[in-house]
């Protein structure tokens, strides 16, 4: 991620060590990243301890007053278990670790993640959970439709859905999610590991791109 970044979109990067309690220097107009990995080993549940950490009061406080977070795999995990974002990430319906490249498909254009993208768009982007089947209450994810807060869904390669495609059994085949106020973002699968010709896969790029492209405007 960290390489992403700072290499390959040539951004300003700034580590922060999760024993820290304060984002100092950061403004609203920055964007905290919560990278994917096992934080604990994924122990309790995937995130419920590093919700704990000293430096998310200071996450928390950033997203409440407007500021970005951007959290993918365990970070989206983490905003999950920090009530930044709705639902919960239980574990996989085979209860297995799924490490593969996968489908996704682009449900909305309206965040700062996909505003380079067309909707219906299909991604091929790798995920690397056991614990990603996404699923909330009924009335959370008639609130999540209504209000445009789907990113992405699990499909196949056209674009299709089923129950095949939806490698985690998330509930509605989400994949990825933002808040109400569009200013929190999670997903599980990992577009960092496909930002890169290296890689054989630019798939994921213009998520980051996307999200500077939003910024700057802002700004």
């Amino acid at each position: 991620m960290i390489h992403v970044l700072r290499d390959v979109i040539e951004q300003d990067v700034v580590e922060i060590w999760h024993r820290e309690s304060a984002l100092a220097g950061f403004s609203k107009e920055d964007c905290i990243v919560l990278p994917g990995g096992f934080s604990y080993g994924d122990y309790v549940r995937a995130g419920a301890i590093a919700r704990l950490a000293p430096i998310m009061d200071a996450v928390v406080e950033h997203a409440n007053k407007g500021g970005y977070v951007w959290g993918i795999c365990n970070g989206f995990q983490i905003l999950c278990e920090a009530q930044l974002l709705p639902g919960v990430l239980l574990r996989n319906a085979k209860q297995k670790f799924i490490g593969k490249d996968i489908f996704l498909r682009v449900e909305t254009t309206n965040s700062m993640l996909t505003r380079q993208y067309k909707p219906g768009e299909v991604l091929r982007i790798p995920i690397a959970h056991a614990d990603g089947r996404f699923m909330a209450k009924e009335a959370t994810l008639a609130s999540m439709e209504a209000n445009d807060q789907i990113l992405f869904r699990y499909c196949n390669a056209e674009g299709k859905l089923s129950e095949q495609a939806n490698v985690n059994g998330s509930i509605h085949h989400i994949a990825g999610i933002c808040n109400q106020g569009r200013n929190v973002y999670g997903m599980m699968p990992h577009p960092e590991r496909a930002s890169e010709l290296a890689l054989g896969n630019t798939d994921g790029l213009r998520m980051f791109k996307s999200l500077i492209e939003h910024m700057t405007a802002v700004v």
